[in-house]
């Protein structure tokens, strides 16, 4: 594949979800935790909502539960350990091989991800995928959150772009925010959905829809679609 067939001027994707995610045991014993702190137990299905952002927001997940988020992140947080989150968290084996695949096109990649650095940055040491990007930006209160399109375009000044101008560029993630900040930055938006809709609840609306990295060995085809801000549709 030639940096001409790829079809876009730079690929950004999520992280957690998207390219890696952490066993089961790992995410129930950190709601354990969460919850003796709150004096508030979490369901295995609740713990997965928010973990995995399954229904949109989670913060209005939180406040539907009777659960101030400030209260909630603080200890989350707080509990995380990084080395038993790193230890914990596996790379998706798709997700190498289309890495793989951009970076011998010489294609810009970035990472835009609500991970914090302090989690993040030991993920991607243990699993030895630094080299993969060019920028890498952690959302933050500051910078705000997807679908927020501030990350975004600060992830692709750190590729060396205008973001105002950026090319032809697209967002992959596993949830609605994903895509929602995709189209609010002005990029085409590929949600891989690494859950089936039925446990989610919706599909999300982005402009190609896949389920594995697999799928996209045609990564000179733009997609196309409509630029809606809010991507999380009941329907199929």
């Amino acid at each position: 594949m030639s940096g001409d067939d790829v079809g876009y001027d730079f690929w950004l994707f999520d992280l957690d979800g998207t390219l890696v995610d952490a066993e089961w045991s790992y995410t129930r014993t950190v709601f354990d935790r969460v919850g003796d702190r709150l004096g508030r137990a979490f369901t295995d299905r609740e713990a997965e909502v928010i973990w995995h952002g399954l229904d949109g927001s989670r913060d209005r997940k939180l406040r539907e539960w009777g659960v101030d988020p400030d209260r909630f992140w603080s200890a989350f947080h707080d509990i995380e350990n990084p080395t038993a989150r790193a230890e914990a968290t596996y790379l998706h084996d798709d997700a190498a091989d289309l890495v793989s695949e951009l970076s011998a096109a010489d294609v810009p990649v970035g990472v835009v991800t609500h991970c914090q650095e302090f989690l993040a940055e030991p993920v991607v040491g243990r699993l030895d995928i630094g080299g993969w990007f060019d920028a890498f930006v952690s959302c933050t209160p500051d910078l705000g959150w997807k679908p927020d399109p501030r990350p975004v375009y600060h992830t692709i000044e750190q590729l060396g772009r205008d973001p105002t101008e950026p090319g032809r560029g697209v967002l992959v993630g596993d949830g609605a925010s994903d895509i929602g900040a995709a189209w609010n930055a002005g990029l085409d938006g590929i949600h891989i959905e690494r859950h089936s809709p039925t446990r989610r609840g919706h599909c999300v609306l982005a402009d190609r829809r896949i389920s594995s990295f697999a799928e996209l060995s045609d990564v000179g085809v733009r997609a196309t679609g409509g630029a809606d801000t809010d991507p999380s549709h009941s329907g199929s």
